[in-house]
């Protein structure tokens, strides 16, 4: 299967994951929205960086990631002396996760928190809570700013989200490196349905789903560390129910670890 001509369907196996998925999801989004030139591109940042403050208050998110990084570097230094390991590569990548590491622990205090020692952001948070709380009527400050030169928009977004950069940095490395951890096997999905048993003794921390985009349906993952059940689902074109389908479905089947 080409990948340009693919879809994957991710199911973390646990809340720390979970976390940093969603948290991935919205780094990009505000990426994007920062870098558009319309009113719309600036307000949907905002509100983004919103929801990242959000997940924020209500986890201990460094203190997690600190974690996970030590875990990583646990488990390189394990298989540095193994057959058939790439040192000079393995370094690298010890010496990029120290310097992550290092960095996180340079940041004091709760991430995040500064940001609503800016008036014109802590307005903006506590109307964002009403539906359409931030109107003209309701926020002129903020349709003043929302008027302002793209350059000093962008700015002001940078200068918010700053705190978050080291964050942002490490999750996307702990993804990357447990999506890269294992190659995809090709399986079959005996009309619409396949299950995974995970062995108990291994860190898996992702199961990816991946299918052709020709294939009419989608797949609905549920389970937990121990067992994954794999649904491809049909969506129907009369809003109802999406349904299992009955044909025999071919997808690659990546069990992440570390």
């Amino acid at each position: 299967m080409s990948v340009n001509n693919t879809i994957t369907y991710e199911f973390p196996l646990n809340e720390r994951i979970r976390v940093f998925i969603r948290l991935e999801q919205l780094f990009q989004q505000f990426i994007h929205f920062s870098e558009g030139g319309s009113i719309a591109d600036k307000r949907a940042a905002v509100h983004v960086l919103l929801d990242i403050m959000s997940i924020f208050k209500r986890n201990d998110l460094k203190l997690e990631i600190l974690k996970e990084l030590d875990r990583q570097a646990l488990i390189l230094n394990k298989i540095a002396n193994s057959e058939g390991v790439d040192k000079e590569k393995l370094d690298a990548i010890l010496e990029q996760l120290k310097l992550i590491t290092q960095k996180l622990n340079t940041v004091p205090g709760k991430i995040g928190g500064t940001i609503l020692e800016n008036d014109l952001f802590k307005s903006i948070a506590q109307r964002s809570s009403i539906p359409g709380g931030t109107c003209s009527f309701d926020l002129p400050e903020y349709h003043y700013w929302l008027s302002q030169d793209d350059a000093i928009c962008l700015s002001d977004l940078q200068h918010w989200s700053s705190p978050f950069i080291g964050i942002h940095t490490a999750i996307d490395f702990i993804l990357n490196f447990i999506r890269n951890s294992r190659s995809g096997k090709q399986e079959i999905a005996v009309a619409g349905f396949f299950q995974v048993s995970l062995n108990q003794n291994q860190p898996f921390q992702i199961v990816k789903v991946t299918l052709d985009k020709s294939l009419l349906c989608f797949a609905e993952i549920s389970g937990g560390k121990h067992r994954c059940n794999i649904r491809f689902m049909e969506p129907s074109a009369e809003n109802k129910r999406p349904t299992q389908s009955t044909s025999d479905i071919p997808f690659t089947l990546t069990c992440c670890l570390f």
